[in-house]
């Protein structure tokens, strides 16, 4: 088989520009983009950029507004400090235009890595030679840094991954607006999860039920925009033991411990939900664990202010399980930053309530409590236990925008 490249002929052209109909409404304002441009070129100016070039799902989103969908294919975001161009595959045509507020180039199939010569056109188009390019080394495959460096063969790659991070972990007021409905359509998912429940219903079909009301609300508040990703789990029996379980099959017993969990996806703006119920009544040792974490949680939440130290929320809420003799049995972190996140891109790891992580909150930070403990089955209270709240730290104190209440005065399930 031969492996030679295919010779170029002119109506394979290997770039297009397709600025097809005319720009969308995006998810935020101009000056809003112009806002985080700025930020980044800021960045550039301290590390002595000459232009970045984003490869990750999060900042082409956050710096353009696309949200790519790749299916194998790899796509970029070309920032100087007069030009922000997204180079995007040819399936996508003149979509990425569109819903961007950065311009455009398009890449073709007729050649291999064509995206690298549409990396080179966005420089070209402004006349720059760089000797120094900023680049996510978090998201680069080792493949694809071979192949931008192969690209650009005389330019040092520099990582600006945490600078990037430290950026979106400030969240502007219309962001906190996005995030502060998608806690309320996270709400309205949870309770028409909790509606649906009743012994012989599947997991999944419960699932399907919080998905569908969320999907219709960020709909019907957010007309202009993509709908896509919003999902929700639920639950039960053993299948509660970790976070991140998927919904089955399985159906709902009398006596069973239970967790539901939606996640409305808006425009790549991640939110969620999670609560712990039980159907039926509860045993004491369930209601024992249930009881415990929920303090933890009330507490967690009380201590998500401005000037508190992440690893010093974590340390404290440690020593609550301690006191119950729970501590070994904690399931992970205590919370994360919210953003432009999913299930399969984006992580602002700077901004957790780890034991690790000495970040201090300030104004404009979004982070969740949910605190969760796992016992083992064949043991009392066997399943885990969690809830998920989502705080605003503001300029004096923070503000929980979760509505759904918890704990077994409101998630006991008649059966």
């Amino acid at each position: 088989m031969s492996t030679t490249t295919p010779p170029m002929i002119e109506e394979l052209p290997p770039l297009r520009t397709m600025r097809n109909g005319s720009k969308q409404p995006l998810t935020f304002t101009d000056a809003e983009f112009n806002r985080r441009l700025t930020g980044l070129r800021n960045i550039m100016h301290h590390q002595k950029l000459d232009a970045v070039i984003f490869t990750s799902y999060h900042n082409i989103k956050y710096y353009s507004d696309f949200l790519y969908t790749a299916f194998g294919r790899n796509y970029a975001l070309v920032v100087t400090q007069d030009s922000a161009i997204t180079v995007t595959a040819g399936i996508d045509a003149g979509m990425p235009w569109r819903t961007s507020h950065a311009d455009n180039i398009v890449y073709t199939d007729w050649q291999p890595d064509n995206l690298y010569a549409g990396m080179q056109e966005a420089l070209r188009r402004q006349a720059i030679s760089p000797t120094r390019v900023g680049v996510e080394n978090d998201d680069l495959t080792v493949i694809n840094s071979a192949k931008l460096q192969a690209a650009f063969p005389d330019i040092a790659l520099i990582d600006i991954s945490a600078d990037t991070m430290r950026q979106r972990m400030i969240k502007s007021q219309e962001e906190i607006d996005l995030i502060t409905h998608g806690a309320r359509i996270a709400d309205r998912g949870g309770e028409a999860i909790k509606n649906a429940i009743r012994e012989g219903v599947t997991e999944y079909e419960l699932a399907l039920t919080g998905t569908e009301v969320m999907t219709h609300e960020i709909a019907r508040t957010f007309p202009y925009r993509e709908i896509r990703d919003t999902w929700a789990w639920v639950q039960s029996g053993i299948n509660t033991d970790g976070a991140h379980n998927w919904a089955t099959t399985r159906r709902l017993r009398k006596g069973d411990l239970l967790s539901l969990n939606c996640f409305p996806m808006i425009s790549g703006y991640y939110t969620a939900l999670e609560r712990t119920l039980f159907l039926g009544e509860p045993d004491d040792r369930t209601l024992e664990l249930w009881t415990v974490n929920d303090e933890v949680h009330r507490r967690g939440i009380e201590l998500i202010r401005p000037g508190a130290i992440c690893k010093e929320i974590a340390v404290e809420l440690n020593e609550i399980y301690r006191e119950h003799g729970l501590i070994k049995n904690r399931a992970f972190g205590y919370g994360h930053s919210f953003g432009v996140l999913s299930h399969y891109y984006g992580r602002e790891a700077g901004l957790e309530l780890r034991e690790n992580v000495d970040t201090v909150l300030e104004p404009g930070m979004v982070v969740s409590m949910e605190p969760m403990i796992t016992i083992m089955d064949g043991d009392p209270g066997a399943g885990g236990y969690r809830e998920h709240d989502i705080v605003v730290v503001g300029a004096n104190e923070g503000t929980n925008i979760t509505a759904f209440p918890f704990g077994p005065d409101h998630h006991i399930i008649d059966a």
